[in-house]
């Protein structure tokens, strides 16, 4: 059996990409098909099943394109793995977000976590709170890494409140980086999970991976970035709105936190739940809610939250000073938190 295919929107080159690089990655998904491509024509031989199964999943890659500035190999396995097509994967979030760099797939785990993939595509600032173990922070840097991938954006910026330093950052050895980075060192790990040593090493320094702390982001416009905010229960309202107002063109901010583990100093409200309740009724904002019912880490996890929480409506405030936890249900990421 023949057919030929037509493109009518795009420049074929906009599909096939330079050097027809996407065409063949797409190609290798029908060995049993001849594909040639004349100008803006496909022609395909082969079997009847095949053929029909090749104009579906085109269909699916044009499509993906009206999402994006470009295409990019990635996508075409976004279409395949998994069967799920690229925009199933923006409507339920249950495709495979990226591969780790021991090949094995990253995708979202539970019901939360897909909510949480489908708002990112939906959506240019997304909050994600909920208890420790939730995956948040895991799932948003995965999002971030694909979107790097994919040349979606030109850079993915990591930032965290260093509220535990105080004055004992003084007294930890090393430059302000070297008493930085224990703080920040669950988004390295998460980072590692998904990005090989070397390549993660040549993005940190050129400046297309950054993680700092949130005081660095004060006067800067990020724009073609993914900008992640963890550990925001630790922030401000002053902070929070510092850092949302950093956003740029083309850009996606996600905030992480969880409102039980607040380490501001007593009296020192968190900026978080009170950002989220300003902005909860603008177009373009999302706020996902994690539970404990959500929490992908070790079994006992979600028994020890639960303890907790169920603890803090009658503990008094810490001996340290620090507030009692919140027993609000919202939450921390899976790996990273």
């Amino acid at each position: 059996m023949k057919k030929t295919i037509t493109l009518e929107t795009f420049d074929p080159i906009e599909i096939y990409g330079a050097g027809n690089k996407i065409l063949e990655r797409f190609c290798t998904y029908f060995p049993n098909l001849k594909v040639v491509a004349r100008g803006n024509r496909l022609m395909l031989e082969g079997g009847e099943n095949d053929i029909d199964e090749f104009e579906i999943r085109f269909a699916e890659l044009t499509q993906a394109r009206k999402h994006k500035l470009s295409l990019t190999p990635y996508d075409v396995d976004d279409i395949f793995d998994g069967e799920k097509d690229a925009s199933k994967f923006r409507m339920n979030g249950d495709a495979i977000i990226v591969h780790g760099t021991d090949g094995k797939p990253i995708k979202a785990r539970n019901k939360t976590q897909q909510d949480m993939v489908k708002a990112y595509f939906e959506n240019d600032l997304v909050f994600a709170v909920g208890p420790a173990g939730t995956g948040k922070t895991y799932v948003a840097i995965a999002l971030a890494v694909r979107a790097l991938k994919n040349r979606e954006i030109k850079r993915i910026i990591l930032t965290r409140p260093a509220v535990e330093a105080g004055e004992r950052l003084g007294f930890l050895p090393g430059d302000l980086k070297d008493k930085l980075d224990p703080y920040l060192q669950p988004l390295y790990d998460a980072l590692g999970d998904m990005i090989p040593s070397r390549k993660l090493q040549e993005f940190m320094g050129d400046g297309t991976i950054q993680i700092a702390p949130l005081a660095y982001m004060r006067g800067r416009t990020l724009d073609r970035a993914c900008v992640i905010l963890d550990e925001a229960q630790n922030t401000t309202i002053g902070q929070l709105k510092m850092f949302l107002t950093r956003m740029g063109p083309n850009a996606k901010f996600i905030v992480t936190g969880d409102a039980s583990q607040i380490d501001l100093p007593h009296g020192t409200e968190s900026g978080l739940l009170r950002g989220m309740d300003l902005l909860r009724d603008i177009k373009g904002i999302a706020a996902i809610r994690f539970t404990s019912d959500d929490i992908v880490r070790h079994p006992l996890v979600t028994k020890i939250v639960r303890a907790f929480d169920k603890a803090g409506r009658t503990l008094p405030a810490a001996s340290d000073g620090s507030p009692k936890p919140d027993s609000v249900s919202v939450g921390r990421p899976d790996k990273p938190e």
